[in-house]
């Protein structure tokens, strides 16, 4: 089975939510809320790719979603219903713009117009004391994609971001803000 324009997948441990957290062997479950998106499954594994499509991502790569993909919502009427996205037993089709980084036997890379930077850590002097975790607008180049990399801005490198243009997904265990190239505005 292939989709014309799709890809097919499924969740990654065929679980639509990562709302689980294995403490000395036992797994405790941290959030039995459907609705709150930090616990949806945003790993898919690519059982299919679309007809005719000749990119870099092949059958068995992991992608990186959106939460909304798995996610379960209630209807007017109270009945638990499954996305747009939902084909049949846990089978799921997205396009090409709900999912962000694709992950291969190489490891990470990004899709499109999207790259990822990692928070940098406040710094505490005795002079200024800020009340947040992470320094705002500042991060580390996590994954650079196509077009910055022809500007000069590769991984490992200090960029700064427009306001309000984070959007946070824990990639193997490490927070990581989604941008848009475009939201980057300058290598430090």
């Amino acid at each position: 089975m292939k989709s014309l324009t799709d890809f097919i997948v499924k969740p990654k441990n065929n679980k639509r939510y990562s709302n689980t957290k294995n403490i000395g062997g036992i797994d405790f479950v941290v959030s039995s809320s459907q609705e709150d998106h930090k616990f949806s499954n945003r790993e898919a594994v690519v059982l299919e790719t679309p007809i005719g499509y000749s990119g870099p991502i092949k059958k068995g790569d992991t992608l990186l979603v959106h939460h909304n993909v798995f996610k379960f919502y209630n209807d007017m009427y109270g009945r638990q219903k499954s996305g747009r996205s939902f084909l049949k037993d846990n089978i799921f089709l997205i396009d090409s713009e709900q999912f962000f980084l694709y992950k291969d036997k190489g490891g990470w890379k990004t899709y499109n117009r999207y790259c990822f930077v990692q928070p940098v850590k406040v710094k505490q002097n005795m002079y200024i004391n800020k009340n947040t975790t992470y320094e705002p607008l500042l991060g580390v180049m996590k994954y650079s994609n196509k077009y910055l990399k022809s500007q000069g801005i590769n991984n490992g490198d200090t960029v700064s971001f427009i306001p309000e243009s984070e959007y946070e997904f824990y990639v193997d265990g490490e927070l990581l803000y989604r941008l848009y190239d475009h939201q980057i505005t300058v290598k430090l």
